[in-house]
């Protein structure tokens, strides 16, 4: 990174970036969830366990933010503690990413950040909650996330626990095809549905093993195909809200939305409030058990990754 022109944008922790030099393990995480994810302090408290989670798997985290225009590959404790609580850091997507960077604005970044970023700084591995997908009532409003299309041209392999139950799932999975992405279910031949272990969705393909994601990873960059993996973990069973409670809960939360008039951007963190209001705070709890989940995985691939290639 030191001779790269992208040099002037980006610092890279010493600790990601020993690694990156000798070839080792990395995960990148992302920062929405700190500051758009979830309250303080659970929010700080759950990014220092996944991190620890990380390194226990014999990895190095690699959370990424933006910080006074400067991306930040790999954040220090005072970092994670200012997230925590700051204020009027902007939500940085694909389209964000430039202008936040320009401007010497503060920025957390969503799943397509995260990846386009750790790609500049070569890292292969990303663990998070759930991606974006296809929006309900896509055909009106043609909400589809930015994530999608970032999963079909960066080479990152996600590992994530589905897309939320409150997106179109059948038509998020057909967009990830449509788009030439591998999606995995990890150990299930069901897709899950984030706070639900299965949906009634097939998982597109199978596979039990890191070194199994590994090798399809390594593969998939030998043929010379673009774009990165989805690696689809279920939520750990003692975490889980079964997806025929966690319906009735988001059936109800889009009704209120629908009533209250809520659209666009609103619509997921209405969304999302609701559910912790009407779950008495079980979503969140399952969220925080996924996610660690998620980096427990993301690790271990990481590391089947750096043996296989290394």
């Amino acid at each position: 990174m030191t001779h790269s022109p992208l040099s002037r944008f980006i610092d890279i922790a010493p600790e990601v970036q020993e690694a990156l030099t000798q070839a080792g393990p990395v995960v990148a995480l992302e920062s929405t969830i700190i500051t758009h994810g979830m309250p303080y302090p659970q929010n700080v408290e759950t990014a220092r366990a996944v991190e620890g989670i990380v390194r226990e798997n014999g990895a190095v985290p690699a959370t990424i933010a933006v910080i006074g225009g400067r991306i930040k590959v790999g954040l220090s404790e005072t970092d994670l503690d200012w997230l925590g609580t700051a204020r009027d850091v902007m939500k940085l997507s694909r389209a964000d990413l430039p202008y936040a960077v320009s401007t010497g604005r503060h920025g957390a970044t969503t799943v397509a950040a995260t990846m386009i970023c750790a790609t500049m700084a070569g890292v292969r591995v990303f663990a998070t909650g759930g991606i974006g997908g296809v929006h309900r009532g896509v055909e009106a409003t043609m909400d589809i996330s930015a994530d999608l299309d970032e999963l079909a041209r960066t080479p990152v392999t996600v590992v994530c626990a589905g897309a939320k139950a409150i997106l179109d799932l059948p038509r998020t999975l057909e967009y990830l095809e449509t788009r030439g992405v591998p999606v995995v279910g990890y150990r299930t031949d069901r897709f899950p549905a984030f706070w639900s272990r299965a949906s009634e969705l097939p998982a597109p393909l199978r596979l039990d093993s890191p070194e199994a994601i590994a090798g399809l990873v390594d593969t998939k960059r030998a043929l010379g195909l673009e774009g990165g993996v989805l690696v689809a973990n279920p939520v750990p069973e003692e975490a889980e809200i079964p997806a025929d409670v966690m319906k009735v809960f988001i059936d109800e939360a889009i009704g209120e939305a629908q009533r209250r008039g809520v659209t666009a951007k609103a619509v997921t963190p209405f969304l999302l409030s609701r559910l912790f209001e009407e779950t008495q705070g079980r979503s969140l709890e399952t969220n925080i058990a996924l996610v660690k989940n998620n980096a427990d995985l993301a690790a271990r691939v990481a590391g089947a990754l750096s043996r296989a290639t290394g």
